[in-house]
């Protein structure tokens, strides 16, 4: 548990989204939490991430969205895991929208060093005329 690199989960306090300025402090160890010294709040080390309030060891939901990513059926998936299958749904929805935030804080933002781009373009003939599809992906961070 590393304080310096967590920032207050509060969208309240002044210090929300500050990494590393000396504001949030170990809460407890055995429950991992951490609290913000100018807001007096605690939370989980898991807020606002996909494992947030899971029950499961970390290692079952890693391995059931790696499953799901991979194209995998999520009746496989209840049938190998004895796990409800709206749990399943509900762990695909929230490492979804964790993706979704991640993109919009790292590339969006502009934080993706575009050194070397590969751009692809596919030429395909449908019924009624042509369709292009291109595609581009960064080097170094495979974005």
């Amino acid at each position: 548990m590393d304080p310096h690199q967590r920032f207050c989960n509060n969208r309240s306090c002044w210090a929300y989204g500050r990494v590393g300025e000396g504001h949030i402090v170990i809460h407890s160890k055995k429950e991992r939490r951490y609290k913000c010294k100018r807001c007096s709040q605690t939370f989980s080390a898991t807020k606002g991430t996909a494992l947030y309030r899971s029950h499961m060891p970390h290692d079952l939901v890693a391995a059931v969205v790696t499953l799901l990513a991979y194209g995998c059926p999520p009746q496989a998936i209840v049938a190998a895991f004895s796990l409800d299958e709206r749990t399943i749904y509900r762990w695909q929805l929230m490492s979804g929208r964790h993706c979704q935030r991640v993109h919009e804080h790292i590339v969006q933002a502009g934080g993706v060093l575009l050194a070397q781009v590969q751009a692809d373009e596919l030429r395909v003939r449908v019924v009624g005329g042509v369709m292009w599809l291109a595609s581009a992906i960064s080097v170094t961070s495979r974005l």
